[in-house]
């Protein structure tokens, strides 16, 4: 089958749709299909990510990633959290007359809006990630586009069981949702090289523990205020992986809390460090607030390392669903700094829960996230 997947970026742009449809496109041409991906350039020139900026514009590039081939579509500017790509609707056009499936990852506001501007074409398959949550305006201005794409979808995949119960949208189409649980290739986390595991053990030194890990974008779904509050009522270290727009309101914080000295702020991290720190950590925290946090493919990594998780129970996300309550950590309520700290500290004096929890998060990875497994339900459900 000819497969044309429609993503918002793709790696190297960091995140976990970019990272999901690049492990579903590698599986797919494992199994034979012809994979291609259409995105948008994330980087300018000089190869710097540009995502977010108003006047920075990216180029037009043809690559391939592997066996997969990747069209990355130049913008000329980002305006009101659309990205301006003035070729977008003529390339998909010319892209769809040769495909025989497309699949479509949402929320993409500019390629859905892109995608229903056309007349029906191939047979297409939509990934639901997620609602809009926080831009209400935003989601009123694309709903119109959102059910006439999602109308001529034969089947609208969730990340996770329940998560539909809490959509709008998915509700309004509930006869064509199917779960399809986001995998990875977990290798790399159930058996890290030497020099990763030196890495962690350097990590594990320099930082006076327990250890806690945050990986993730510094936004408000994330819930890094909260896990500042917990950090001023136990001890350790907080390692946070990622960058994002929250960054100096967090870094206030920790110092009006008094406790900036335990923080370690990684920004940008390469894979093999971010493998390192989940070897190393005590417990990986993931204390999101609101339904925008889905899924949580920063847990399945954990989880495949040996890395308990402390979550949060978001009514109608499927973040508590990925990692279960003592079976592969431990799940708190939201926005409760209290509750989070509570969980950490039982997590660090209790090596037995910790053992327990680690061979839990290590036997649910393999059961529910190994990327074959994935593919092959992908591969089910779409008769391909």
């Amino acid at each position: 089958m000819r497969i044309l997947h429609l993503g918002k970026y793709y790696p190297p742009a960091s995140g976990g749709i970019e990272a999901h449809v690049r492990t579903l496109a590698h599986g797919q041409a494992a199994m034979g299909h012809q994979v291609r991906v259409l995105c948008v350039q994330h980087a300018n020139v000089q190869r710097r990510s540009v995502i977010g900026k108003t006047f920075a514009s990216t180029p037009d590039s043809t690559e391939t990633d592997g066996p997969v081939s990747v069209r990355r579509l130049g913008r000329i500017a980002h305006l009101a959290r659309f990205d301006i790509v003035p070729g977008l609707r003529g390339e998909l056009g010319r892209l769809l007359r040769a495909t025989d499936i497309v699949h479509l990852h949402t929320p993409n506001p500019l390629m859905l809006i892109a995608f229903a501007s056309l007349a029906a074409g191939p047979d297409l398959l939509v990934t639901h990630h997620s609602d809009a949550v926080k831009q209400k305006r935003l989601a009123m201005l694309v709903a119109p586009f959102e059910d006439r794409v999602y109308g001529r979808a034969r089947i609208i995949f969730s990340d996770s069981p329940g998560y539909a119960d809490g959509s709008p949208t998915l509700q309004r189409h509930a006869p064509r949702v199917r779960v399809l649980p986001l995998g990875i290739d977990l290798e790399p986390y159930e058996h890290p090289n030497s020099e990763v595991m030196r890495s962690a053990d350097k990590l594990r030194q320099s930082c006076p523990g327990p250890l806690w890990l945050m990986v993730g974008r510094l936004v408000y779904y994330k819930g890094h205020t909260v896990a500042i509050d917990a950090l001023a009522q136990l001890p350790g270290t907080l390692v946070l992986v990622g960058t994002g727009p929250l960054e100096a309101e967090l870094r206030n914080q920790a110092e009006r809390l008094g406790v900036a000295d335990r923080i370690q702020w990684i920004g940008h991290a390469p894979d093999d460090f971010i493998v390192a720190a989940y070897h190393a950590a005590t417990a990986l925290w993931f204390p999101s607030v609101a339904r925008s946090e889905g899924f949580g493919l920063a847990q399945v990594e954990a989880m495949a390392s040996g890395c308990p998780v402390v979550n949060t129970a978001i009514p109608a996300s499927g973040v508590s669903w990925v990692s279960q309550h003592d079976v592969s950590g431990l799940t708190v309520p939201v926005g409760d700094a209290s509750a989070l700290a509570a969980a950490a500290r039982t997590i660090a004096n209790d090596p037995v829960l910790r053992s327990r929890l680690s061979q839990g998060a290590r036997a649910r990875a393999r059961t529910e996230f190994d990327h074959r497994l994935m593919a092959q339900r992908w591969a089910e459900a779409a008769g391909a």
